[in-house]
């Protein structure tokens, strides 16, 4: 019991501290509240993936809050289970039905990367019957600029083993429109983006040298953008761009798209590099909400507790990138308020 109190007023005394530097930065602050954190250190079980440098106490949810869900705010479910069966759980949690042509959006990365591996997403992808991994090129020179370089890296990286891959801008791009923005009136996706019937937005949380931090709206934005569509994004408004162009995504599926973030290896570098650093804090969960807004505040929230993130930290406060959420929050994209639902046992 005076453990539990011991770890309560840390917890407290954190948060209050930490709230005061958000208003000191003009940022939102919200935390879930401290009877959402275990007393003990939760393990996550071995994923074939290296350690992170630091451990951190997981928080996990109340269990009145799982048994009484508040329908005001989109809920947001998490296990500490980074596996191919908590990334199957999480996503049942959902209850979602796709129907039709399913196309999952992976962020494919560089060699080198901390990008999802097959073993991780393969039975997930594989339990659907009519699915595709889906990428579009990018515009920074590399190894996926190219369409045939793209299919190269995919295959490298095992990805052409437990799926269809397809890079959606090869034969060119189409514009969706930008309803209630203040930075772009249309979005260019690639001309495939209109064979499937269903998005599942699968993205590996970590950080990011322009956006601060890199989940489902980075992922549903520049991830679903072509080549063109990424410098349009890129030279207008990139932080606020990225909400919108993500809301122009939602609404042309109108509501027919999901999004799980997997917070493992969070690095502060983006799967865009080569070399990452290594991460600072260690591996938190999986995490899955039909809200981006919701699912990336829970997955930052849960940034701003971990031991060791202080640098994650900075580097999301100096790139200003709580104000992608915001701005997704005030067109309409979704809440950054929300109840965090653990399916852990």
């Amino acid at each position: 019991m005076k453990k539990r109190l011991h770890i309560f007023l840390i917890c407290c005394l954190a948060l209050s501290l930490t709230a005061c530097q958000g208003e000191k930065n003009n940022l939102p602050v919200d935390f879930p509240s401290p009877a959402t954190i275990s007393d003990e250190t939760n393990s996550v079980p071995d994923n074939g993936e290296p350690e992170s440098k630091q451990e951190s106490e997981t928080p996990i949810v109340d269990e009145t809050l799982a048994q009484q869900p508040d329908n005001s705010n989109p809920i947001v479910y998490m296990t500490t289970d980074i596996s191919p069966e908590g990334l199957m759980a999480v996503y049942e949690a959902l209850g979602a039905n796709p129907q039709g042509k399913i196309a999952v959006k992976i962020a494919s990365g560089e060699p080198g990367s901390n990008y999802l591996r097959p073993e991780l997403i393969g039975d997930f992808v594989q339990s659907f019957d009519d699915v595709a991994l889906v990428e579009c090129n990018t515009i920074y020179g590399r190894f996926r600029t190219s369409t045939a370089m793209h299919y190269q890296t995919a295959e490298d990286h095992g990805y052409l083993e437990i799926a269809d891959f397809d890079v959606m801008d090869e034969d060119g791009f189409m514009a969706l429109p930008v309803e209630g923005g203040s930075n772009i009136t249309e979005n260019y996706v690639g001309t495939h983006f209109e064979n499937y019937d269903y998005f599942i937005v699968l993205s590996h949380f970590k950080g990011h040298t322009m956006a601060g931090f890199g989940g489902a709206i980075k992922n549903a934005s520049i991830g679903i953008a072509s080549a063109r569509g990424k410098g349009n994004i890129h030279g207008n408004g990139f932080i606020e761009a990225m909400a919108e162009a993500t809301k122009s995504v939602s609404d042309a599926l109108d509501g027919n798209i999901l999004y799980i973030n997997v917070m493992n290896r969070l690095s502060l570098d983006c799967d865009c590099e080569e070399d990452p650093r290594e991460p600072e804090i260690h591996d938190i969960g999986i995490l899955a909400s039909f809200d981006p807004v919701a699912l990336d505040q829970a997955c930052m929230d849960f940034i701003y507790q971990a031991d060791g993130s202080e640098n994650f930290i900075a580097q999301i406060e100096r790139l200003n990138a709580p104000r992608t959420l915001e701005h997704g929050e005030e067109i309409g994209l979704g809440s950054r308020t929300y109840q965090l639902v653990s399916i852990d046992e």
